[in-house]
Formats: C-alpha cells, structure tokens, sequence
C-alpha cells in the first residue's frame, strides 16, 4: 500500500518508550506528525529531534502531536529523550514492519552505494486520520521540523 495525499493512512500501535501502547486510531481528532529517523543519538536524528524539540510549543498550539519512530528499543529511547529533554513521544518498531507500511524502510543510497536502511521521511495525518502530506525522503534533517511547522501554519 502507497503512501498517497488525501488517501486513509495505515493504522499502527507501537511501544512508547516507558512500554505503553500508542495507537494513531486514538489519535484521531489531532494532527499526527509521524517522522521516521535511522538512529537514537547519531547527528542527524539528534538535529532532527532538537529541531522538534525547539518547535514543541507552536507545533503543539496548532493542534499538533509528534510521534518519532525508529528501530530503537525502549532503553534507547528513554536514554535519548532524557539526554536532549525531548517532549514529545518516541515509538519502538524493531520489526520495521510500520516503516514498511510508510514506506520508510527499503533501497536508499548511502555515500554513494546502494544500502537498505530506514528511510529519513515523515508523514502528516490529518484530524480525518487521511494524509495530508508526505516527506519521502527527507534529506536536511536540521531543517527538516521548520519546513514541517510551516506546513501546519499554511493549512
């Protein structure tokens, strides 16, 4: 199933950091910035991180909820989110298989070769649960959450 705008996006529950369940289904009603990153604490995903962290409180005032999925476990997480005082929730998927569904795990090129990986993407769901936009490939992890946070003030 393809990621498309304006279609249903695929359901999920995954493990929080402190092993609650966090289903986007509950979520419904919100905006549910779902990022995908490669790594806890490498210096792209710490950029990344830090950007949302420092974007929180407007992203928050539009109604807005971050969910950070990587293949890292509960341990990791905690240790991540405590390190950079990250507010907002860090989901485990050690299987990939909802990176697969986002299409946030496959072929991606890494310094110049050819490597399967985690994808660097985000998707927007909408209060409707549908998509309203998808990053596939996110390449300036830094400056990633602005262009995120404009998106949200734009709709």
């Amino acid at each position: 199933m393809a990621i498309e705008e304006g279609k249903v996006a695929p359901q999920f529950t995954l493990n929080d950091a402190d092993g609650n369940k966090v289903a986007l289904k509950n979520l419904k009603g919100k905006n549910v910035i779902v990022y995908f990153y490669p790594r806890d604490d490498t210096p792209g995903c710490t950029k990344e991180a830090q950007g949302f962290r420092d974007l929180w409180k407007q992203i928050q005032k539009l109604d807005a909820v971050v969910l950070g999925i990587s293949p890292d476990d509960a341990a990791s997480h905690k240790k991540f989110a405590a390190k950079y005082k990250l507010p907002f929730t860090l989901l485990c998927d050690p299987t990939r298989k909802v990176m697969e569904k986002y299409e946030a795990f496959g072929e991606k090129m890494m310094y110049g070769k050819k490597t399967t990986g985690v994808i660097r993407s985000t998707v927007w769901v909408g209060p409707n649960g549908k998509v309203v936009k998808h990053w596939r490939r996110v390449a300036k992890a830094a400056d990633h959450p602005q262009k995120v946070l404009e998106a949200l003030q734009a709709q």
